[in-house]
């Protein structure tokens, strides 16, 4: 099995974003050394927690900062900028890292209304676009007639589809692109969206055979009693962004203290569907559990606690138990 990294680059309270980013850049360089496939940057917008607005930027510095890995976006809000502009910037990444570069994209609008507005600077650009700029996503990037977008690259970026239901399944199968499956988001759709991506799936010129992985929260501890102590601020960062308040992570103090209202504790076992977390042979059994249920070999872990130690150990035990250490 392989294991992969997304990181959304959260602010701890008490921390600010120069903080969350080098963080991100010390979990890139701790995992590449662990065995980890690929590491991708989320790309969020008009929120306090969330550092990572400009993924491209950041891709560029992870990638210069380490060495095997691929370094990829988790993904680019497509529906907000232009195809050709993605393909130039993402071929720039390429060219500069070669083989190392993935290119993700997600149909999510980036936010409420008005941030979506100042995304595309005041154009009402419907959804419905979204399967026709991944097309003209792949005739930028495999230079086929008509414009160009340069520099020429021997081979280009992979894309990966983001989706949470069979739609970005559709997607991704018709136009012979790579699929990644937020299980993270909603964990309840999975199968039946990646058993249509498998069967479905049409060759193209970036991918001759279908590619996928799967997106899911860990918390990974020695037992199961820490496991679900540090687990706790993320439980709690979950009910804020669902809340829509404030998206930092609590502060370990923050977390430990914290107690749950009634609804809250329902809305903390409904969420814990969406995460494994446990000691290393529980999460190795579900991994491979699901693995088996969605047909993938491959699972991108995000892991949104307070501690960064806890988070890098998590990372760790994970990748001793996977890989047989």
């Amino acid at each position: 099995m392989k294991l992969s990294v997304l990181d959304q680059s959260v602010i701890t309270k008490g921390q600010d974003a120069g903080a969350a980013f080098e963080e991100t850049l010390r979990l890139a360089k701790f995992t590449e050394e662990l065995g980890y496939t690929r590491f991708w940057v989320a790309e969020h917008h008009n929120t306090n927690g969330m550092a990572g607005s400009a993924p491209q930027v950041l891709i560029s510095h992870l990638a210069s900062m380490t060495n095997r890995m691929k370094i990829g976006s988790g993904g680019v809000l497509l529906p907000q900028y232009s195809p050709y502009k993605i393909a130039e910037d993402f071929k720039v990444l390429q060219t500069l890292f070669p083989g190392r570069i993935d290119l993700g994209i997600g149909r999510s609008p980036g936010g409420s209304y008005e941030t979506r507005l100042a995304l595309t600077d005041g154009l009402k650009k419907s959804m419905n676009e979204f399967p026709g700029q991944v097309e003209r996503l792949q005739h930028f990037l495999h230079g086929e007639p008509g414009v160009k977008a340069y520099p020429y690259v021997d081979t280009p970026p992979d894309i990966w589809i983001l989706g949470i239901t069979h739609r970005g399944a559709r997607v991704a199968a018709e136009n012979g692109t790579a699929f990644t499956y937020g299980h993270f988001i909603n964990p309840s759709n999975g199968k039946k969206a990646l058993d249509y991506y498998h069967d479905q799936f049409r060759p193209s010129a970036g991918q001759m055979s279908p590619l996928s992985n799967v997106c899911i929260f860990v918390v990974c501890a020695p037992t199961q009693e820490e496991a679900e102590r540090i687990a706790k601020s993320q439980d709690i960062w979950l009910l804020e962004v669902e809340r829509g308040i404030d998206t930092r992570i609590p502060s370990k103090e923050e977390a430990d203290s914290r107690i749950f209202t009634s609804r809250e504790v329902e809305r903390v076992r409904e969420n814990r569907r969406r995460a494994i977390v446990g000691t290393p042979e529980k999460v190795k059994e579900e991994l491979l559990l699901l693995s088996e249920i969605y047909g993938t070999d491959e699972f991108m872990i995000i892991t949104n606690i307070s501690d960064f130690d806890d988070k890098m150990r998590s990372y760790e035990l994970l990748a001793g138990a996977l890989f047989d250490r």
